[in-house]
């Protein structure tokens, strides 16, 4: 379904700026933006994203990862094709990154906002997230279902790279609940060869997101050779601690895939490193994920009693009382109810 975009503004000879995300790109009549599902129609522009998903699922809300935002319960989970950036080490390739010259026509099955609240509640979900895909490339689609969401009742998640601008993130926030932000890596150089993005608009968008009071958890895919320098890791997690140490910081294990088909899987001592950097770096809550029998359970950061306890992406207890350790007292942020 085509629908006019949203921020973006006319220039001269039916050129656009779309503003939507870092990339501002200005497109010709006739072109689409770097995202490829943005199109520029005799001056104005369209999503070709709107309504047409190519994913839709219940899921624990731990596969996110987020681990302190309603732990235990499903989330209605959605996704267009599309992406803002091009990473050769992405894991949902397949839906991502779409093939240059493609056609104005995107793959998908039509789910009006509607229809996605109304598939949530009958799935006896909390929350819808916008993920799989990057939501800021279908952000009138996840803008339209997030309100219809919140009227009903739901919360709203993001799962992004954290690209977007700042119009865009305070546009959607009074809807948005949480993100989980992909911190991919703290090299600038990274950014730019890996992902075809930058790295200071991220970090500008972590900061944004909590003053404006979303909940943010940070996951980080180490990459071997890549982004697993202890200067790397130290970089991030200091980072982090400086937004807020009660951030999450998920550290997850690469499987080779896509364009980095020969790089070996994380070793899990380097997961383990890059766990105690977080801890050293005054991190309260550290997570190692997709490496069986490692640490996924949250601990009280006063007084280190067992709070939740998970297994997989299953949360089996969860102790937290009114937001507090039933043992000391001491408040646990997030959102536990």
């Amino acid at each position: 379904m085509y629908r006019e975009a949203m921020l973006y503004e006319p220039l001269e000879d039916n050129a656009v700026h779309c503003f939507l995300c870092n990339h501002h790109c200005r497109i010709p009549d006739g072109e689409k933006g770097f995202c490829a599902v943005r199109e520029n129609v005799g001056g104005r522009l369209n999503t070709l994203a709107y309504g047409k998903v190519v994913a839709a699922n219940s899921d624990p809300i731990e596969k996110k990862p987020l681990y302190h935002f309603l732990p235990g319960t499903l989330t209605f989970s959605i996704a267009t094709m599309g992406c803002n950036f091009h990473c050769g080490f992405c894991q949902n390739w397949q839906i991502s990154q779409i093939e240059d010259g493609g056609g104005s026509e995107l793959p998908g099955r039509p789910l009006s906002a509607e229809q996605v609240v109304l598939k949530a509640r009958k799935a006896d979900c909390r929350s819808i997230a916008y993920t799989y895909t990057e939501p800021t490339i279908f952000f009138e689609y996840a803008y339209d279902s997030a309100r219809l969401a919140k009227d009903a009742g739901l919360f709203n998640v993001f799962v992004t790279n954290g690209f977007m601008t700042d119009r865009a993130l305070d546009t959607i926030s009074p809807y948005l609940d949480a993100c989980n932000v992909d911190l991919k890596s703290f090299s600038s150089e990274f950014y730019k060869t890996a992902c075809q993005g930058r790295l200071k608009p991220v970090l500008n968008s972590i900061r944004r997101m909590k003053e404006l009071g979303i909940w943010v958890e940070i996951t980080t895919l180490i990459i071997p050779g890549q982004n697993d320098g202890d200067q790397e890791l130290q970089s991030i997690a200091g980072f982090i601690a400086d937004v807020s140490p009660e951030i999450p910081w998920h550290i997850s294990r690469f499987h080779p895939g896509y364009q980095y088909g020969d790089v070996f899987p994380t070793p899990a001592e380097t997961l383990r490193k890059a766990y105690r950097t977080g801890r050293e770096a005054g991190l309260h809550f550290v997570y190692i994920g997709n490496l069986p029998g490692e640490e996924k359970d949250t601990l009280c950061p006063a007084c280190q009693t067992g709070l939740i306890h998970r297994r997989g992406f299953s949360t089996s207890e969860n102790r937290i009382s009114d937001s507090r350790c039933p043992d000391c007292g001491a408040v646990i942020p997030g959102l536990f109810r």
